[in-house]
């Protein structure tokens, strides 16, 4: 079965045309550097996903801490890392790059804080 593709690995955007048997990539047309085919690969067979969400905090500045996971995660498992987000309370200050959550969902990818947040208690 052949698709068009829009390629996000590189600033040109090169509108491609991938084959497919369902679930493995057969060709690919229209790219103008390597790594067109190599995104059409990766997104047709194993796609991957950055994480970028909320998490709720308590007795901080803030009522949401934006966090996001430190690698990209399989697609399929993102409806269950959202569900797992919502159990997760940060309660402690944290500094922006620190890990929420240390091998998130046992994937191998760490949820880390976006930016600082303290106690929200004037000194």
């Amino acid at each position: 079965m052949k698709r068009p593709m829009t390629c996000i690995a590189c600033p040109q955007g090169c509108f491609m045309e991938v084959e497919t048997d369902g679930s493995r990539l057969i060709g690919v047309s229209g790219h103008k550097c390597s790594r067109g085919a190599a995104y059409a690969r990766q997104e047709i067979e194993a796609p991957v996903r950055t994480l970028t969400t909320s998490v709720l905090t308590r007795g901080l500045e803030l009522k949401m801490l934006p966090v996001r996971s430190s690698k990209p995660i399989p697609k399929e498992k993102l409806f269950a890392a959202m569900d797992a987000v919502k159990l997760i309370t940060v309660t402690s200050p944290v500094k922006a790059g620190a890990v929420v959550a240390a091998d998130f969902l046992g994937l191998g990818v760490d949820l880390v804080a976006c930016r600082e947040l303290g106690s929200g208690l004037d000194s």
